[in-house]
């Protein structure tokens, strides 16, 4: 497939309150809508129309395809989306047939943790190997191998935040729920209460960054990549946990093996849906076209 030099891309960045759709093209910049979804809403439909009503604005007769960035399992192969813990009444919903029924366009879904490490591959400071964290309300990793997400079954691998940790979880103690577990408060208020040098505060980001310490070994044994990339609303308070993250790491069974090793913020622009749209070009990759096409997304949206 050759793409057109006047092609368009949309990415969809599902979260749990709500969506945010880009569109990007090499005739005008990129732009971001965002759409709240119905609260606990008991009814898939609902969050169905939600996308829609999301993507129609930015959708015209250039759009080439849809990538869409799901908050949990997702069968690729079928389109299906399995299981989403932020959204309970999502069980089994044929996604992507309804929206390839809806805007006659090519589909494609996958974890939205697993878009954001792809977006970093494509656009941000990703190489061919590493790992991208986000670290949010929850903690999602995707898993880079020799330049394309790692293989599985249903976007299940990268899940180091269920590892069993301390009395839990990793992602009790390294995302958003350890401080409103844990303290009662949430993170945005603690990194602002730290940037003022509130003690306790950065008390609190110390033994967060411990953890997430732990956390980067755990991914380091398991995968070995050379890189972690973290993303995420708890990463904009890195100021305040890197040190003793990095405390944490450097006490590593294997010394020479993070001699070289690298844990790095992204500070991408609209990584999720650049990362939601890579979906779409990493299925129709044509050497230099789709080298352009690229090209023209780094300019517009970064």
């Amino acid at each position: 497939m050759i793409l057109p030099e006047n092609g368009s891309l949309i990415g969809v960045d599902l979260g749990g309150t709500k969506v945010a759709v880009g569109r990007i093209d090499g005739n005008e910049p990129g732009e971001i809508v965002q759409k709240m979804i119905p609260a606990d809403s008991k009814d898939p439909v609902d969050i169905i129309n939600a996308i829609i009503e999301a993507i129609n604005p930015l959708f015209n007769e250039h759009v080439l395809g849809i990538g869409i960035g799901i908050p949990g399992l997702v069968d690729r192969d079928e389109g299906i989306v399995n299981d989403i813990q932020n959204i309970p009444s999502w069980k089994e919903v044929h996604l992507r047939d309804i929206l390839e029924a809806y805007f006659r366009v090519p589909v494609y879904l996958d974890n939205d943790a697993n878009c954001f490490a792809l977006g970093e591959s494509r656009f941000g400071k990703g190489t061919a190997d590493f790992v991208g964290l986000t670290l949010g309300t929850g903690m999602g990793a995707g898993i880079i191998k020799n330049g394309f997400l790692m293989p599985d079954a249903q976007c299940g691998s990268g899940e180091f935040g269920n590892i069993p940790y301390l009395e839990s979880i990793y992602e009790d103690y390294c995302s958003g729920k350890f401080f409103t577990n844990k303290y009662g408060v949430k993170g945005e208020v603690l990194a602002e209460a730290a940037s003022g040098g509130d003690q306790l505060a950065l008390k609190v980001f110390n033994e967060f960054g411990l953890h997430l310490g732990n956390a980067i070994k755990t991914i380091k044994l398991s995968v070995d990549p050379c890189k972690v990339i973290i993303g995420g609303s708890v990463a904009q308070a890195s100021t305040f946990f890197q040190a003793s993250m990095w405390k944490s790491i450097y006490d590593f069974p294997f010394p020479k093996a993070i001699r070289d090793f690298e844990v790095i913020f992204s500070e991408a622009k609209n990584i999720a849906v650049l990362g939601a749209a890579s979906l779409y070009l990493n299925r129709t990759k044509q050497g230099s076209c789709y080298e352009k096409t690229v090209e023209i997304i780094k300019h517009k949206l970064l």
